[in-house]
């Protein structure tokens, strides 16, 4: 009787998810995820719940294949040596490849009482406890949504459409990725739902209190609930076990996705920086990183040689709002162009993309290996980037 090859999969965002039901389309693989929540969570439709719109999980039965054991813990601590995964539970997974896939999470900054009184919206748990923070505030609470990026101007919208007095301190400008012709589009959207937007050197929060911020012109302006949207963070299992790491803490690894310590690791989505230039964390990034993940662990089953991923961006898409939304296209290299799509047909575009990144998973735990992106979609500018590199290096 053949032994099976188990790999162990770390988080079951939408990179595990991916990786993970395609490495269990081989034979003779077991595949286990380890995820800390019993769902799936929908992070692109958080704003969505804390709105009270939508619940942003799914079963992991609709998303996960038959073949893939779920194991609900906390990893904390990979032993690269040994080869096995310790739990929070005290339990020990043994692997034969391990998949690193832990996500993200909200960042707050070192800003004085940032930490202690805003709210988050990038984890299941954050935007719940803010719902509740927003319901036990009341009516005609003064909400302050802090940064201007998609999560920033989609929560701001999903508030201001349900009657929330939202003012939204954009630190700089407003939608810093947008072209400035979709940028128009999404202040005017804001206006229009009573979404005050306060942009500028002077709209830099730089203290939280527990009823106002303080802003870098030295004004104080109240806020009944505070809620941080800037920046990103990784977990930091992957320093804490000794895998070298960037100065995020995201896995270093070459362009297979492979630890750079070791090759019986390979990493996906936000928490992996493939030769030390990492993809911007999204779901577009996530789930094709996660597919090559498993295709790097397949070919090294098989004993052939991996090769480099994939990748190339569409765009973002921004809810504005159940009604209105705003698909901004871009190169390959995540640059805005002025082409956007906006208003209804932008808010269906919006429900499209969230719909077809779950759709996507089931697509793989169904027919493994059916979802690749054809190599014309490598992004050029990436490529001239690791080749400069390279002859630096050289030189």
């Amino acid at each position: 009787m053949a032994q099976h090859t188990r790999v162990v999969v770390v988080g079951g965002g939408y990179a595990g998810v991916t990786a993970a039901n395609r490495i269990a389309g081989a034979a003779d693989v077991d595949v286990t995820v380890v995820n800390p929540r019993p769902v799936f969570v929908e992070r692109i439709r958080l704003h969505q719940l804390v709105a009270g719109t939508d619940d942003a999980v799914v079963a992991f039965g609709d998303v996960l294949g038959e073949r893939v054991r779920l194991v609900v813990d906390t990893a904390e601590r990979i032993d690269a040596a040994g080869r096995r995964v310790e739990l929070a539970s005290g339990a020990v997974l043994p692997y034969d490849h391990l998949v690193y896939a832990a996500g993200s999470h909200g960042r707050v900054t070192d800003v004085p009482g940032a930490a202690e009184f805003a709210h988050t919206v990038a984890e299941l748990a954050d935007a719940e406890r803010l719902r509740s923070a927003l319901a036990a505030a009341g009516p005609g609470a003064a909400v302050t949504v802090v940064g201007s990026g998609p999560a920033g101007i989609e929560t701001a919208a999903e508030l201001g459409e349900s009657g929330v007095a939202v003012t939204l301190f954009c630190g700089g400008q407003l939608g810093p990725y947008l072209h400035p012709s979709g940028r128009r589009v999404v202040a005017k959207r804001l206006a229009r739902l009573g979404v005050t937007v306060v942009d500028g050197p002077a709209s830099r929060v730089v203290a939280v209190r527990r009823d106002a911020v303080g802003l870098a012109d030295g004004r104080s302006v109240p806020s009944d609930v505070t809620i941080w949207t800037t920046g990103f963070g990784v977990p930091d299992l992957a320093r804490r076990s000794g895998l070298s790491v960037d100065a995020v803490g995201r896995l270093l690894t070459d362009e297979t996705l492979t630890s750079v310590d070791d090759e019986r690791i390979v990493a996906a989505g936000d928490c992996a920086a493939p030769s030390g230039l990492p993809l911007r964390m999204s779901c577009q990034a996530a789930e094709p990183l996660g597919g090559h993940a498993a295709d790097t662990v397949l070919h090294r089953i098989a004993g052939e040689r991996p090769g480099p991923f994939v990748m190339g961006f569409f765009g973002q898409c921004i809810s504005l709002g159940r009604r209105h939304g705003i698909f901004q296209f871009a190169h390959k290299d995540d640059t805005a162009i002025r082409f956007h799509v906006a208003g209804r047909a932008g808010a269906a575009l919006k429900a499209f993309v969230c719909w077809g990144t779950v759709k996507q998973l089931q697509i793989e735990a169904k027919h493994p290996g059916r979802l690749r992106l054809p190599a014309s979609f490598a992004d050029p500018e990436r490529r001239r980037m690791l080749a400069s590199a390279e002859q630096g290096v050289r030189g």
